[in-house]
């Protein structure tokens, strides 16, 4: 599904005359969505959409990536603008003619909005490549949810796509709650958190639930872990700077009168700086090892760091927030007081080069903002009506980022 073409006038107007387009274009990839770092379908939609444009387009070898650089008619500096395209693993509840074909699969985070806002600012861009003074990356990029698509895209030479680094890179990421339908929420540093993931199985020795002397009973070590683990974070970790610990799993035994062999839990750990970051593998190995050694029971931890945090560079910050103010309105904008403890595999990108990441609420304007279901829920709705609004913050970025220079 090709986008048509566009005659340059304002960036707002031009992606209004490109709505319909858009919500076919998001109607077909939220009807189609697919999971992880494959996903065949949504990158031939992609392809599709630039298909007729100026740039030059590669896809990813070990992930269907798709990179797509626009140059502009004069030399300048590089700008990347990503937009992830995987799914979740979630089965939509809602209206049978819109909701996802794919059963158990659904665009319940939004990226769907995000690869077509995207799409759309690379139409844009297009229109007015003798403008540019510079060059524009398009990252269109599977695996966000937890397999590090971001990471695996700069390995394979995202970032140096145009034939040098950007000087500034640029992701929105709507919200089905939580916000006003066309806010945008951002700010300068840690804008979320780092996500690990903690798995830890105690082994002992099963026996009969009347003789638990006779056995080494696993349960009520692990359960210790967890109450630890809780304490932990609590005592060791400045307050000023948290760290949220949260155990989602835990599994043992199969009867009442059964002391099992093993007893597992796994959970996420959320940090918002590198240092906490940094410290919490060591400190919750240590912990969940010397209470299992405690008792005399063996263990098995695995500590895995997933996602570092997601930092603004606060220049590109301050610069995304002049210009959302000014495409926008002030009324527009607001400046969060403190980041959120969500995760972002923009974060490898932003490790690499002056970014800023923006979250703009998509909750259907008929819906409650404060009631309505989050990211993530198999209920979550997002408007069509913001699809325009988006590609065009994309592409003001980019245009004014270029005319700044280097």
């Amino acid at each position: 599904m090709s986008l048509p073409s566009t005659v340059p006038g304002s960036l707002r107007d031009d992606a209004a005359a490109l709505q319909d387009d858009l919500a076919r274009l998001r109607g077909a990839l939220h009807r189609e969505p697919e999971l992880g770092l494959d996903l065949p379908r949504t990158q031939e939609k992609v392809l599709a959409a630039l298909d007729g444009l100026p740039l030059e387009v590669a896809t990813g070898e070990r992930l269907t990536s798709v990179t797509a650089v626009l140059r502009g008619a004069r030399p300048g500096p590089t700008v990347l603008l990503r937009g992830d395209m995987d799914a979740l693993p979630v089965t939509e509840r809602g209206d049978a003619g819109v909701i996802s074909r794919i059963d158990g699969v659904m665009h319940a985070c939004g990226h769907d909005l995000h690869t077509t806002m995207l799409a759309g600012a690379a139409r844009l861009l297009a229109a007015r490549r003798d403008e540019l003074a510079g060059n524009v990356v398009f990252m269109f990029q599977p695996g966000e949810e937890g397999l590090g698509g971001a990471k695996i895209m700069i390995e394979e030479g995202v970032l140096e796509a145009s034939g040098e680094r950007p000087v500034a890179a640029y992701a929105l990421h709507v919200f089905s709650s939580g916000l006003p339908q066309g806010m945008f929420v951002t700010r300068g540093g840690p804008v979320m958190a780092a996500a690990d993931r903690l798995r830890v199985t105690v082994r002992g020795v099963g026996g009969h639930g009347s003789m638990p002397h006779l056995a080494k009973d696993p349960l009520p070590v692990a359960c210790e872990m967890v109450t630890a683990l809780q304490t932990m974070v609590t005592r060791a970790f400045d307050p000023f700077d948290p760290v949220v610990l949260t155990i989602g799993s835990f599994h043992s035994g199969t009867m009442d009168n059964v002391i099992p062999d093993e007893a597992s839990f796994s959970g996420t750990v959320r940090s918002f700086s590198q240092t906490s970051h940094d410290r919490l593998k060591e400190r919750t190995v240590e912990l969940v090892q010397g209470l299992a050694k405690a008792h005399r029971l063996d263990v098995d931890v695995s500590y895995v760091q997933d996602y570092p945090v997601t930092v603004n560079d606060p220049g590109e910050a301050a610069f995304m927030a002049e210009t959302i103010r000014e495409a926008y309105g002030e009324d527009r904008y607001f400046e969060s007081p403190n980041p959120l403890p969500a995760s972002e595999d923009f974060s490898f990108v932003c490790n690499e080069v002056p970014s800023a990441f923006v979250v703009m609420g998509a909750c259907p304007s008929d819906t409650d903002p404060g009631t309505a279901a989050v990211n993530h829920s198999p209920d979550a709705r997002y408007d069509d009506a913001v699809l325009a609004d988006g590609a065009a913050l994309y592409a003001e970025l980019a245009v004014r980022r270029l005319a700044r220079g280097n």
